[in-house]
């Protein structure tokens, strides 16, 4: 499963990228609104500090939500570096948005999935990944995990290229859960990525392995 970190924020890609474990970077206004991004020209400039930093894939979203509008957001995003994926709404003109992209050889993320339905849509599209958000939906009682199993049959069905990236990932066995049910990338936090390092035998262990070795030595 590939690891994506849901930031705008430079230092934490940095330090991702550093661990030698991230696949790419997934951003939305809402995460550049936090890190004080504004303005298209420095938004664009954003993306580009974030490709130079990752080897792998930027989601970059658009703003607008009419079709026209979105087909010149999304080249103008698509042409601020090759790694740049083109990140369009599950709305009607989004999913026009997406064929379009699509026979233009750039790369699509499907935003917002919430059920299988809207998955089978993007797919068909052509997208290269939908982003089914589990986090928000367990928030309001909805298995979010049961939504990647169903669209994970459904794509293995089909032979779908499209790719189940699971978003709105929150903590650690939302990571754990996600790879054992065949979601083929996850984007979390920083500290999701981290946690999965941690456990109490190992610090106990390397306690006890360090302990031993100053006895022997003195």
């Amino acid at each position: 499963m590939k690891f994506f970190i849901d930031t705008a924020n430079l230092a934490q890609i940095k330090e991702a990228q550093d661990l030698g474990v991230l696949d790419g970077v997934t951003t939305n206004p809402s995460l550049m609104a936090k890190e004080g991004i504004s303005g298209a020209e420095n938004v664009k400039a954003h993306y580009k500090a974030i490709c130079d930093i990752v080897d792998g894939d930027v989601s970059a979203e658009v703003i607008a939500t009419e079709y026209e509008a979105m087909i010149k957001e999304g080249e103008e995003l698509a042409a601020i570096d090759s790694k740049i994926v083109v990140k369009i709404p599950m709305i009607k003109d989004g999913v026009k948005a997406l064929r379009y992209f699509s026979n233009k050889g750039i790369k699509t993320n499907c935003t917002l999935i919430f059920s299988a339905g809207q998955a089978l849509m993007a797919a068909k599209a052509g997208a290269t990944y939908v982003s089914p958000f589990i986090g928000r939906l367990d928030d309001v009682s909805t298995d979010g995990l049961a939504l990647i199993e169903s669209i994970r049959v459904i794509f293995d069905n089909y032979d779908f290229g499209t790719e189940i990236l699971a978003a709105s990932v929150r903590h650690p066995m939302h990571i754990i859960e996600c790879a054992q049910i065949g979601a083929d990338v996850m984007t979390g936090p920083l500290s999701a990525m981290e946690a999965l390092l941690k456990h109490p035998l190992t610090d106990i262990g390397l306690a006890k392995f360090l302990e031993d070795h100053a006895k022997a030595n003195g």
